[in-house]
């Protein structure tokens, strides 16, 4: 396993939006995480990110405790995310965009910056070849000149997936990377998923398009009301009484 949680918890005042939770992220798969809305699933990933500390419970990175840890230094170890919304540098270039995320690898500081050394133009050169790497695999490479302002909302999901792996991840956690497009772009993206798991790139998913879920995902975890309620294959969630109830309004051919 790549992580793993242990009686993972996170209270808002009197609210519960995740409640000891167990769960692991299988390496080099692509798990899934379902629920009704409000069900906990982005608290889950800000947990795990290192976003949100939890109120009670663990998270191991290959075995390392990596709970207390800062959203940057989980990063650093490989963890990566989107967000449901795209937020991006409008007025900069895809390109530029991008390069803020391998950032993350480069050993230059502010003086380094200010001063312009040789050791900011090597981080510089490296950075724009990862950035221009990354958008040919994500297949931007067309309009990576362009302002981010210009480009439609589905170029601009791919430019999130860009930048998340431009910090060179094992692992990226991404949330609703599906909503607001149609069924021929999230093909797309069903088509770039399977190409980062061939990339050696674990995947953990949150996503509403539940045929999209059932045709990607090798393990999905249900919550509801912040509980895990099943885990398991998409033919066994499909067939869970609990799950039915919960998420597809109690028919079972839903």
């Amino acid at each position: 396993m790549l992580i793993e949680t242990r009686n993972l918890t996170k209270q808002f005042g009197g609210l519960v939006a995740v409640n000891d939770v167990d769960f692991t992220i299988e390496k080099g798969k692509i798990n899934a995480i379902i629920g009704p809305n409000g069900a906990g699933k982005s608290t889950f990933f800000n947990l795990v990110s290192g976003t949100h500390a939890p109120s009670s419970g663990k998270v191991f990175y290959k075995g390392e405790d990596i709970t207390r840890l800062p959203s940057n230094k989980i990063a650093k170890l490989g963890v990566a995310r989107t967000f449901q919304t795209t937020h991006l540098f409008e007025q900069s270039t895809v390109l530029d965009n991008v390069i803020v995320g391998h950032r993350l690898r480069t050993s230059s500081h502010l003086f380094d910056a200010i001063f312009r050394t040789k050791t900011y133009k090597a981080d510089e050169q490296q950075c724009r070849e990862k950035a221009a790497d990354v958008l040919e695999f994500v297949g931007l490479t067309h309009v990576m000149h362009q302002s981010a302002a210009s480009i439609t909302q589905e170029e601009k999901k791919r430019v999130a997936f860009a930048l998340a792996l431009a910090t060179e991840p094992e692992v990226v956690f991404l949330d609703e990377p599906a909503a607001g497009i149609n069924p021929d772009e999230t093909e797309g993206l069903i088509d770039l998923i399977n190409n980062m798991i061939k990339r050696g790139i674990t995947v953990c998913l949150i996503e509403h398009k539940m045929q999209m879920i059932m045709k990607l995902a090798d393990k999905i975890m249900v919550l509801n009301y912040g509980e895990k309620i099943a885990e398991g294959t998409a033919e066994e969630i499909m067939n869970n009484e609990a799950v039915i109830a919960a998420y597809l309004g109690g028919d079972a051919s839903a």
